[in-house]
């Protein structure tokens, strides 16, 4: 029986800790690392998860980043390529999800594969080809004002076709729900006239059950993170994995807790004021923030006699108007990566004063503060839910972490974690 059978490459680190996460919670042991050299450190798994930050980059370093993961699994003899992307398809019309795509076919040799970002059950469906956020066309909702992938189209199709050469498809709805076999047959005959790439319509949980099995057996498939819930029982039921496990507990891990949110998203400025209601939040303004050494000692400054109360947080998320001056002074990727310069050399710092409990919202700002952490491998807890995925450092002196998308998560997440991070057995 072959061990490793599912490698999942994802374009940031908070997506790849919750497809990991889901995996543990189905009983599945999962690998997770940021640096493909350790994918041989994992063990005898059957699931790698391989994260890095390759979502807003240059397409080209992504292309080159996601070719050194996608050779490290297959030169573990990997069934299957997964390559994990946003709910809501955050790209442009550089990339870069079409141009790692394009790679990713080409190294696993596959004839054609599906793209699936749905949700259905955090209501990020696709329909007719177009992605919805609740009743909401994407274009319509607050993603068109997103800083580094402003989601103005949403009509998928469009927008990868923009991304890639190869041609672009629809598998509608209508199709999904006739069943694996009918969808299977549409997509053979689609590709015999050249279509390499298949956008899914998918509304319901019983849409993603037929997608799963449909792909289950294709040497790749990419989507979002839940599609992923639904091939641990085909696994089973073709004996490619034995019976489930229970998730195992992560380990207690004190020290100080602190919130690092880098993320706009309304989510996230929710989870930030609710926080804020009984602890202290100290709001970084990153127009006043040119000298990143000055910001970072003057919030360290800040946080010492508090952090002997209890957690805090750090902010330099902001509302669309304060977003959009701090663009204006410093560029689109000068202002993200002024904040996530500050945010990650604030960890560092945060760390050396005995914190060792940190939730970081955003995408970004997670790949930016686990990059100056050094952190290179981690044990991930079964899923909790949207937006609730927690790790540890498999050190001596253990650091928790909690990665999580700027879009998701309970209102009262931040002060929630933290607190299960002391006493992971709560979560259970």
């Amino acid at each position: 029986m072959r061990t490793l059978i599912f490698g999942v490459v994802a374009d940031d680190l908070t997506g790849g800790m919750e497809t990991a996460a889901m995996l543990v919670a189905a009983g599945i042991e999962c690998g997770f690392v940021t640096d493909p050299a350790l994918v041989g450190s994992c063990g005898d798994v059957p699931a790698i998860v391989i994260a890095q930050k390759t979502r807003v980059i240059p397409a080209s370093e992504a292309v080159s980043m996601t070719e050194k993961a996608a050779r490290a699994l297959l030169a573990l003899d990997i069934r299957q390529i997964f390559f994990k992307y946003c709910a809501t398809f955050d790209s442009t019309d550089q990339g870069n999800i079409g141009p790692v795509a394009d790679l990713l076919m080409q190294l696993t040799g596959a004839e054609y594969t599906a793209f699936c970002p749905a949700s259905p059950a955090l209501r990020r469906t696709v329909y007719n080809g177009h992605l919805f956020l609740g009743t909401e066309l994407i274009s319509d909702s607050p993603k068109r004002h997103d800083p580094l992938t402003p989601m103005t189209d949403s009509d998928l199709v469009r927008v990868l076709q923009r991304q890639t050469r190869a041609k672009v498809g629809l598998l509608a709805h209508a199709l999904v729900s006739a069943g694996a076999e009918a969808a299977g047959r549409a997509i053979a005959e689609a590709a015999a006239r050249g279509i390499r790439y298949f956008i899914t319509d998918a509304i319901y949980d019983r849409d993603l059950d037929t997608l799963a099995a449909l792909t289950c057996d294709w040497k790749l498939m990419t989507g979002n993170a839940t599609i992923v819930q639904h091939y641990p029982d085909i696994w089973r039921a073709r004996g490619l994995i034995g019976a489930t496990r229970r998730p195992p507990c992560l380990r207690a891990v004190g020290g100080g807790g602190v919130v690092l949110a880098g993320s706009c998203a309304e989510r996230t400025l929710e989870q930030l004021a609710e926080f804020e209601k009984r602890h202290p939040v100290l709001r970084i303004d990153l127009l006043n923030a040119g000298d990143v050494v000055a910001t970072v000692g003057d919030a360290l400054d800040w946080a010492r006699p508090r952090l002997r109360h209890g957690p805090v947080g750090f902010a330099t998320s902001g509302a669309p108007e304060a977003v959009k001056m701090a663009q204006e002074r410093y560029g689109r990727e000068g202002a993200a990566q002024l904040a996530e310069a500050i945010l990650g050399r604030l960890a560092v710092s945060l760390r050396s004063v005995g914190v060792r409990r940190f939730v970081v919202a955003g995408g970004e700002t997670s790949g930016a503060i686990v990059e100056h952490l050094g952190i290179r491998r981690l044990r991930v807890g079964p899923y909790g839910g949207p937006g609730i995925g927690t790790a540890v450092t498999e050190d001596e002196d253990p650091v928790a972490l909690c990665l999580k998308s700027g879009k998701l998560g309970p209102v009262d997440l931040f002060a929630t974690t933290l607190d299960v991070m002391l006493n992971p057995g709560r979560a259970n």
